[in-house]
C-alpha cells in the first residue's frame, strides 16, 4: 500500500529506543578520547568485574542449555506427567518477578537459615544461581516449540533398528534442536551479562570477589563517574555483541545440516 507509515514508524521507533542510546553511550564513553576509554576499561576492579561477569554467564549458559532442553523435553514429550502444567508455569516465573524480588526469594531460600540447608549467599556461586534463575526461561522456551514441531517418525525408525533412547536422541533429535538451543543460549547470555537486581542482593557485591559488571557500572554512576560508567557499559555491549554474533554464525552453520538430514 502506497504511503503506508509502517517502515517510517518502525525506523523512528528503533532509532529512539536503540540507535540514539547506543550513540549516546559511544559519545560519553569516548568523551575524553580513546586513551581515557581504555584507562577506564582496564582498571583492575573493572577488569575483575568484566571477567567474573563473562565467566559466570558462560557457565550459566552451558548449564541452562542442558537443563532447559531436559525441561522442554518433559513438557513436550511426557504429557502424562501430573505436574507438567505446574512446571510450565514455574518456568515463566522469572519473567513475572521483578529482579529485585527474585534476589529476595533466592536469599530466603539459599541464604543464611536456608530451609533446604544450602547457604551460598555472598559467594560467586550465588551469582551463578541468580543468573541461572533469571535466564532459564530463554533456554526452555526456545527449544520447546521446535521440539513440539519435530516429526517423531525418524526417531521411531531409529528405535526399531535397535538404537537406544540416548543414541536416538544424540544422533537424530539433538542435531535438529541445536539451532534452537543456541538461540536460547545467546538470549540467555545477553540477559545474564546485564543482570543487576537479583545479583545485587544475593552476591554481596564485593570488589574483586563478587562484583559483576552491572554493579560496577552502578557504582561508577553513583560516584558521579558517568564517562567511566559509559566506558564499562560499552565494553559490556561489545562483549555481548561478539558472543551473540558467534552464536548466530554457529546457528546458521547448523541449519543446512538440519535441512540436509
Amino acid at each position: 500500500m502506497r504511503g503506508a507509515p509502517g517502515p517510517a514508524l518502525a525506523a523512528t521507533y528503533l532509532s529512539l529506543l536503540v540507535l540514539l542510546p547506543i550513540a549516546a553511550i559511544l559519545s560519553k564513553a569516548f568523551d575524553g578520547g580513546v586513551g581515557a576509554f581504555w584507562r577506564e576499561v582496564t582498571q583492575t576492579e573493572t577488569l575483575a568485574a568484566l571477567k567474573l561477569t563473562i565467566i559466570t554467564s558462560l557457565i550459566v549458559v552451558a548449564v541452562n542449555s542442558v537443563a532447559g532442553t531436559a525441561i522442554a523435553w518433559l513438557l513436550v514429550r511426557d504429557r502424562r506427567f501430573a505436574l507438567n502444567k505446574v512446571i510450565g508455569a514455574l518456568v515463566d516465573l522469572p519473567f513475572a518477578l521483578p529482579t529485585v524480588v527474585a534476589g529476595v526469594v533466592l536469599l530466603s531460600i539459599y541464604g543464611a537459615g536456608s530451609p533446604v540447608g544450602i547457604d551460598v549467599a555472598y559467594t560467586r556461586a550465588a551469582i551463578v544461581v541468580a543468573l541461572a534463575f533469571v535466564t532459564l526461561p530463554f533456554s526452555v522456551r526456545s527449544v520447546q516449540p521446535v521440539l513440539a514441531a519435530l516429526d517423531t517418525d525418524t526417531e521411531e525408525a531409529a528405535a526399531s533398528l535397535g538404537a537406544t533412547p540416548w543414541t536416538t536422541f544424540r544422533r537424530v533429535t539433538l542435531p535438529s534442536l541445536l539451532p534452537a538451543i543456541l538461540t536460547g543460549a545467546g538470549l540467555g547470555f545477553a540477559r545474564a551479562v546485564g543482570e543487576f537486581g537479583s545479583v545485587t542482593l544475593f552476591s554481596g557485591n564485593l570488589p574483586f570477589k563478587t562484583e559483576v559488571a552491572a554493579v560496577r557500572i552502578f557504582g561508577l554512576i553513583d560516584s558521579d563517574s558517568l564517562p567511566a560508567a559509559a566506558a564499562v557499559s560499552l565494553a559490556l555491549f561489545i562483549v555481548s555483541l561478539v558472543v551473540l554474533t558467534l552464536f548466530s554464525l554457529l546457528r546458521r552453520r547448523l541449519l543446512p545440516v538440519e535441512a540436509d538430514s
